[in-house]
């Protein structure tokens, strides 16, 4: 609305402000102008009195001198009213026509225009009297002038009078021009105070939309420069203020997202928190950390600052102790640590920032490497051992024949070999996981290269009365179709996983070699029928040193528990994943997959 608005209240201001001064200018004006009018008759009705006095005592013919005071009367519209001392009364010509017509009985009768020839005192009286006009007598307000002339015997009183309307005519007159000039005024300030406010204001609107803009992140909006004074000096500001703001939202924007990248690129989770422990900033780990928590807690929505109960516990102490913090928390399986560090607004702690690292792959590397030391030490134990005790009983002579001395030096002689097993198998996988093993790809036809390996593996597995197999799950468009891979590590892999199967498959069981070929990979299947894998063992068999069950070994030897770990590696070297699914006395299938053509 107009009247909440700037030019409203502007306009309105101006006006009142320029209405209260014209009102008062007008009651005083009024005033002055009704004060002066009636000095003005006062003073014309003494001169007329005066000068009929002097005439009336200049002039011996009295007849003579009343015309006279008459035609001067006439002149000035007043009338004149003389008593002589005979108590004779005198009126100007003029009395008779349009003029107003006091009867003599008035001057005679009134305490006041009685007394002027016997006080010989001047008189001005003001007020309603009896006037004939035309034979029509009616009372009108008049002012009355009375002065005696002469003295003694020859004392009289000589009356000017005159009708106020007279006065009051010329007043309103007066008062009429005043109020128009006041109106016209009024008018003309309204029409100027209007275009004056909205010349003022309309720059503000524009400042006002702009504004609005700019609140709405419209920082290219600006005021345009009409005028050279404060109005458009406070616009150049309005523009330099839009454009600063631009650049700082801009610099933020350009932080926000720097900050945002480098909170997502990091590894570790980072979660921010205020004085009342809400959740302001995250990234990615630090949702999974936040994720793992409320899936654990069976939470259906997430709750902001729900955190666990040791990350709360840690922030109490970071407030209380002004100090970084660290605890170590277990969620869903896997390791965190929690560094938890103060946040300061000047003196006071506004919040906390806390860096959670997962901890669990390290974990799981210490446990190996304490495991690898443990099972490395136990397999080395019973060769040396062995190694040490035959030793012995050859140098001491306890073998006394020639043929206990052979059989004790081929006991050394497998468990030196056993030895150059486990150590070469740990060089191989060493260098696997390191990146230092070089394939040497070629291309060779798939049939005759599983053939091969079931060929190789036809006496053992006759040996124990296990029927091996070879089978494709495709159609091959000829016997020359090939694949490129290290030959030789491919069928190191086959020559584990089949003597494998054999070894743990009973009398009169199977082991099948299927091979699946696409146009990108080839797949190889290695099923048996044997005493399978415990579910619980399922997700170590390709870990190093891991046995699942003591009746796993290579005969009298012992198995070194590398092979499965080797064939990973070696199968993962070449592109491909290794997997197994098995059963507990059912059987076990170990699959892997591997591009048939290198990338």
């Amino acid at each position: 609305m107009i009247w909440r608005s700037v030019v409203g209240k502007l306009w309105i201001t101006i006006l009142l402000l320029v209405s209260v001064v014209l009102t008062l200018l007008t009651i005083l004006l009024t005033q002055f102008f009704e004060s002066f009018y009636d000095d003005q008759a006062r003073d014309q009705l003494t001169k007329m009195a005066d000068r009929l006095m002097l005439i009336m005592e200049s002039d011996e013919n009295k007849e003579e001198a009343i015309r006279i005071t008459s035609e001067m009367a006439e002149a000035y519209s007043m009338s004149i009213m003389i008593i002589d001392e005979n108590q004779e009364s005198f009126m100007s010509e003029n009395s008779y026509d349009d003029a107003p017509y006091i009867p003599v009985s008035v001057f005679k009768e009134n305490d006041k225009l009685s007394t002027v020839a016997e006080s010989g005192k001047k008189i001005y009286v003001n007020g309603d009297f009896p006037v004939l006009n035309k034979n029509d007598e009616t009372m009108q307000r008049m002012i009355i002038y009375g002065e005696p002339y002469g003295s003694g015997e020859n004392a009289g009183a000589v009356y000017v009078y005159q009708s106020i309307e007279n006065v009051e005519k010329t007043t309103n007159h007066t008062k009429y021009l005043i109020f128009l000039a006041a109106g016209i005024a009024i008018i003309l300030t309204t029409v100027f105070a209007f275009f004056l406010s909205t010349r003022i204001t309309a720059p503000l609107r524009r400042m006002r939309e702009a504004a609005t803009s700019v609140a709405k992140g419209e920082f290219d909006m600006k005021v345009p420069i009409l005028t050279h004074d404060e109005i458009g000096e406070l616009g150049m500001t309005f523009n330099r203020m839009g454009r600063q703001l631009k650049n700082n939202i801009t610099a933020l924007n350009q932080e926000k997202e720097q900050l945002t990248s480098v909170l997502s690129s990091m590894a570790d989770g980072v979660i921010t928190f205020d004085r009342k422990m809400n959740i302001l900033v995250t990234n990615p780990p630090a949702d999974r950390f936040l994720q793992a928590f409320y899936y654990e807690s069976g939470m259906k929505t997430e709750v902001n600052g729900n955190v666990p109960e040791t990350v709360r516990q840690l922030f109490g102490q970071v407030v209380a102790l002004e100090s970084e913090q660290m605890t170590e928390i277990a969620i869903q399986g896997r390791s965190w640590v929690v560094v938890m560090t103060p946040l300061y607004d000047q003196s006071l702690i506004r919040g906390a920032v806390a860096v959670l690292r997962d901890m669990t792959e390290e974990r799981r590397m210490d446990k190996l490497r304490e495991d690898f030391v443990a099972n490395v030490s136990h397999e080395l134990k019973t060769p040396i051992a062995m190694l040490q005790g035959y030793s012995e009983a050859i140098v001491d002579d306890i073998a006394e024949s020639e043929e206990e001395k052979k059989e004790l030096a081929g006991i050394i002689l497998d468990e030196s070999k056993r030895m150059g097993r486990l150590v070469n198998e740990l060089l191989d996988l060493a260098r696997l996981e390191a990146g230092h093993m070089k394939l040497h790809y070629s291309s060779l036809p798939i049939i005759p290269f599983a053939e091969r390996i079931v060929r190789k593996f036809q006496g053992p597995a006759k040996d124990r009365e296990i029927q091996l197999n070879l089978e494709f799950k495709k159609d091959l468009k000829s016997l020359q179709e090939e694949m490129d891979i290290d030959p030789d590590r491919i069928e190191q892999v086959l020559t584990n996983l089949i003597d494998n199967a054999i070894r743990h498959t009973s009398q009169g069981g199977f082991v099948i070699l299927t091979v699946e070929v696409s146009d990108q990979n080839v797949k190889f299947f290695v099923k048996d029928n044997g005493t399978g894998i415990k579910e619980e063992d399922l997700p170590f068999v390709f870990e190093r040193f891991y046995k699942g069950d003591k009746a796993r070994t290579r005969g009298k030897s012992g198995g070194t528990g590398l092979g499965l770990a080797i064939a990973r590696n070696i199968v993962e070297a070449h592109g491909g994943q290794i997997s197994v699914h098995s059963k507990n006395n059912e059987g076990t299938t170990f699959s892997f997959v591997i591009p048939r053509t290198l990338k």
